[in-house]
């Protein structure tokens, strides 16, 4: 099939590779406010696993083509959004381009998180000729590739026939291990996909206010999740207590089922206060350092390891150590972070600082002359560190872990101590 993507978004980047990979004529038109030079050279898009090197292979084939602007396209079978929900205006001026307006026939695939109800807005817009499905972004940062090409589920709202016979086919390749075409009418679908996301900001926000009773009542909140998980009904998909969740996706989703809510007539008191949980348990470390040092903290100097707002990514949209890095240097902190991926990207955010140092390759660096340790992203390369030179590098010899990936008792025999969410063990003295 000849199709026509446009946008900017990881998952507009990841459909054109996929798409072409598969023998799919594509021609992607990347969003005025990232263009191909610029985006090809973007933190995020060069550090997701396969994607750069399939978007090259595609081009080198000729079954991709990157264009400039939309006159450069030819007509196409189906029509790809992949816009962020700030880029709905874009969409509406695309459809509305005279070069589709003659044509009979085109098939949109809306990817892009727009409100409830956008899809069939931008249907009217093409025209009765034409058909439209929502097809919600569902990928997972830092495993786009394989979560697009080897999908769980494709949650596909059409509302007639012929779209939904177009999507199957444009994603055959990538079905054909089960059936993973959930189908429902259009709305449905872009409800869902929001609805998944609250749910899960729902599970993770509860189990850290869990994690701050059991911290109140000296209970190790492992336990708790041990004991929640095995309940069948529950399970324990996140449900692990951290210093909060971020990232474009999830926060923007969330904040958009709230709007969704908010605008028709029904106020949603538990959004909110998911939301503003989220919101202070990314203050959680911070707390713990404040309460260790009883405030005095000028002049300290403060290890963080992690700064994506996730693993497997180099961004940090929303994420846990802005809200961290602006309570610490308002208090005179010096800050000393290593992340093997986000750096650039927190360094364009914050500027230049003489009260941050930042590394990319040594985790230890970070760690020399400080005082305390702070973890806050969970990348594989901390998860076994060597404690005992930790603990002579650490002038406190504290470690603050914002997602509970360390066993305490086994961080304290090496005579360090230990605070997590809900959980803390002291070196034991004889």
């Amino acid at each position: 099939m000849r199709v026509l993507l446009y946008g900017s978004e990881l998952s507009a980047a990841t459909a054109a590779a996929a798409l072409a990979w598969v023998g799919h004529q594509v021609q992607w038109l990347p969003h005025a406010d990232a263009p191909w030079p610029a985006l090809s050279q973007v933190d995020w898009l060069l550090s997701e696993p396969q994607l750069r090197a399939r978007l090259d292979q595609g081009l080198a084939e000729g079954t991709l083509q990157i264009i400039g602007q939309l006159s450069e396209a030819a007509i196409p079978d189906v029509i790809w959004l992949a816009l962020s929900p700030a880029q709905r205006r874009a969409a509406s001026t695309l459809l509305e381009d005279p070069l589709l307006a003659d044509q009979h026939g085109i098939v949109l695939v809306n990817n892009s998180t727009f409100p409830v109800g956008e899809t069939e807005r931008l249907h009217t817009l093409m025209g009765a000729q034409h058909t439209s499905v929502a097809l919600p972004d569902t990928l997972e940062e830092g495993r786009a590739w394989d979560s697009f090409t080897r999908p769980t589920r494709w949650l596909l709202g059409c509302d007639d026939a012929t779209g939904e016979q177009v999507a199957r086919e444009l994603l055959r390749a990538f079905n054909r291990r089960r059936e993973v075409f959930q189908c429902m009418p259009r709305r449905a679908a872009e409800l869902t996909k929001l609805a998944i996301n609250g749910m899960l900001a729902t599970r993770i926000s509860y189990m850290n206010e869990i994690a701050g009773l059991a911290d109140t009542l000296g209970v190790d909140v492992e336990h708790v999740r041990q004991g929640m998980g095995a309940d069948s009904r529950i399970g324990f998909e996140y449900l692990y207590p951290g210093c909060g969740f971020g990232g474009p996706s999830f926060s923007r989703d969330l904040m958009r089922l709230a709007d969704v809510q908010l605008q028709s007539g029904r106020y949603s008191a538990l959004l909110e206060q998911v939301m503003d949980i989220n919101e202070q348990k990314k203050e959680t470390l911070f707390r713990k350092l404040w309460s260790h040092f009883g405030g005095e903290l000028a002049g300290k100097t403060v290890a963080i390891w992690g700064a994506a707002f996730k693993p497997g990514t180099a961004r940090i949209d929303h994420a846990p150590v802005l809200t961290l890095l602006e309570a610490l240097w308002a208090q005179g902190v010096t800050v000393q972070l290593h992340d093997p991926a986000a750096v650039p990207a927190l360094r364009a955010f914050v500027g230049e600082r003489d009260d941050l140092r930042t590394f990319t390759h040594d985790p230890y660096q970070a760690c020399e002359g400080a005082d305390v340790l702070m973890l806050v992203t969970e990348w594989k390369t901390y998860w076994n560190p060597d404690w005992h030179r930790l603990a002579l590098l650490l002038n406190a010899k504290l470690v603050l872990d914002g997602r509970n990936i360390y066993d305490p008792e086994f961080v304290a025999s090496c005579g360090i101590m230990y605070r997590g969410i809900g959980r803390r063990a002291d070196p034991k003295t004889f």
